[in-house]
């Protein structure tokens, strides 16, 4: 146990407007993926920590100013947040890669998007017509469809991309007049808990937005199963994310489950008959497998390529997935940064050693690199690796590693690609490469995935909704069904001249 004193001590439970303590007195070393060293201390909350919360986001909507605060004010407060988050946007980004792991460049980049999805909800909500008129077909009837906010909002986030996946969450919730309680992942709730300093700064009231840091299994447990939590927002683990829906039942609250995904990368041959066109091909394979070490819900883990040109393609995609320079994110030059920890790492090895069990062929990586000035040896750092002859018996094709591993498959023709690219229990993203628009388009729409990229992979628009098919989850996030997940709908009919109606005699 490292001595706190030289460590810095991170506020990270706020409740009712105020930061404090874990009612038990309990902290956690945050570790720093690059070394396994610990370099904050943050509260470790537990479920009363968790009723806390609840009690104070209940109390804000029930009798608080926010859910009744008209939109325009809720949309400048978001954007008065986007405008902190721009500010801080350095100290920002460097938080989030020593906490995940992830490249300083990334973590200014994941900065960037949280403050374009507060600026889009804030935009989205302010434009918005009050309601929708019904025709009653009677001039003596005013009939409107309104949307009021759901109440009490409980958010469990990943630790992959702890700021982006709680702005998803937390920017349209208070944009339609909610209030919250958000767990960050225990290992990395550095930024979330940096995020509601600045909404108290923008003058959000107090109660509006809380947080609770600690383990899934207490915290995040208790949240799922509330009574006075009205929707249970989840991004996370397929185990987990059903552990959540189960919680949530007896209640019967809206539950929201975005649950990871195994997404294809289909190449047809005729993307790659020009050297531009291949060497585009091959170097979005990389970023879609490896960007943040392969720790991405929809990174594209499986690559579909066509046998006439699979032996070209692979070789020189091993050949610079090799290149790929592994090390501390924050270190001038550095490609891919470590794992998030050890327990990844190792479960990381032990997909690659069945795959080989299984009869995959390493192309690259496979082991962990040798240890340098920018990559010491206690960190969490696993080279990027591409196995090649793979099939859908494999565990590594079937599961969701969520690291940087590639697997390889080929097809003949497109009904085949298509066919291997559904065989999944996921239905997060996927991507078709091809030259030849109207393939682009059949192959697109009969693919069983929530997002489909054609010749492109990972770009996302605020204004697009983010789900799945399948084992990915339920629900929405970002776009306009992002913010209809955090409203209830309302009709209101008003008779202008009742009349009797004379049903029963009497």
């Amino acid at each position: 146990m490292a001595d706190t004193t030289e460590l810095q001590v991170r506020t990270s439970i706020h409740v009712g407007g105020e930061w404090r303590a874990a009612v038990s007195g309990a902290t956690r070393e945050i570790l720093d993926p690059a070394d396994a060293l610990p370099f904050a201390v943050v509260a470790e909350g537990d479920e009363k920590d968790a009723d806390l919360a609840v009690a104070a986001a209940r109390r804000a909507f029930d009798e608080g100013p926010w859910p009744h605060t008209p939109v325009t004010e809720r949309a400048a407060l978001l954007r008065r947040v986007a405008g902190l988050l721009v500010r801080d946007r350095e100290e920002l980004g460097l938080l989030e890669s020593r906490d995940a792991g992830k490249t300083l460049e990334e973590g200014r980049v994941d900065i960037d998007c949280v403050a374009d999805a507060f600026r889009y909800f804030a935009d989205l909500v302010a434009g918005e017509a009050p309601g929708r008129v019904v025709d009653a077909g009677s001039t003596d009837v005013h009939s409107v469809v309104v949307h009021e906010p759901v109440g009490v909002c409980a958010m469990i986030t990943p630790w992959n991309y702890p700021l982006l996946q709680a702005s998803w969450k937390i920017a349209p919730a208070l944009a339609a007049g909610n209030t919250f309680v958000v767990k960050p992942s225990e290992i990395t709730p550095l930024t979330t808990a940096a995020l509601i300093g600045l909404l108290a700064e923008a003058g959000l009231p107090a109660g509006v937005a809380n947080i609770v840091t600690g383990p899934g299994h207490t915290v995040g447990a208790r949240l799922a199963e509330h009574p006075d939590v009205d929707l249970v927002s989840f991004t996370g683990g397929l185990v987990s994310g059903t552990k959540v829906a189960e919680a949530a039942a007896p209640t019967v609250k809206k539950v929201a489950l975005e649950l990871g995904g195994k997404n294809p990368n289909v190449v047809f041959a005729d993307s790659c008959a020009t050297e531009e066109g291949f060497d585009t091909a091959v170097d979005q394979a990389l970023n879609a497998a490896f960007i943040h070490s392969g720790q991405v819900c929809s990174a594209g883990a499986r690559l579909i390529v066509e046998e006439s040109v699979r032996d070209r393609f692979v070789t020189e995609l091993a050949r610079r997935a090799e290149r790929i320079r592994l090390g501390r994110g924050t270190a001038d030059g550095v490609e891919c940064g470590p794992l998030v920890s050890g327990q990844q790492r190792d479960k990381i090895e032990a997909y690659v050693a069945s795959a080989l069990k299984e009869g995959a062929v390493l192309r690259s990586g496979g082991k962990r690199p040798e240890p340098s000035a920018e990559r010491p040896e206690a960190g969490y750092f696993y080279e990027p690796t591409v196995l090649d002859h793979c099939h859908r018996e494999m565990r590594v094709v079937r599961e969701e590693v969520f690291g940087p591993v590639l697997t390889v498959e080929t097809f003949r023709t497109e009904d085949e690609a298509v066919a291997l690219a559904n065989d999944t229990e996921y239905g997060l993203a996927g991507a078709v490469w091809t030259a030849d628009a109207g393939r682009a388009r059949r192959v697109a729409g009969r693919l069983r995935h929530g997002t489909v990229w054609i010749n492109d992979f990972h770009p996302y628009l605020p204004q697009a909704e983010w789900g799945g098919f399948g084992k990915s989850g339920v629900g929405r996030e970002l776009g306009p069904a992002g913010l209809a997940e955090y409203r209830e709908t309302k009709h209101i009919y008003q008779n202008l001249a009742p009349k009797p109606v004379r049903w029963f005699a009497g």
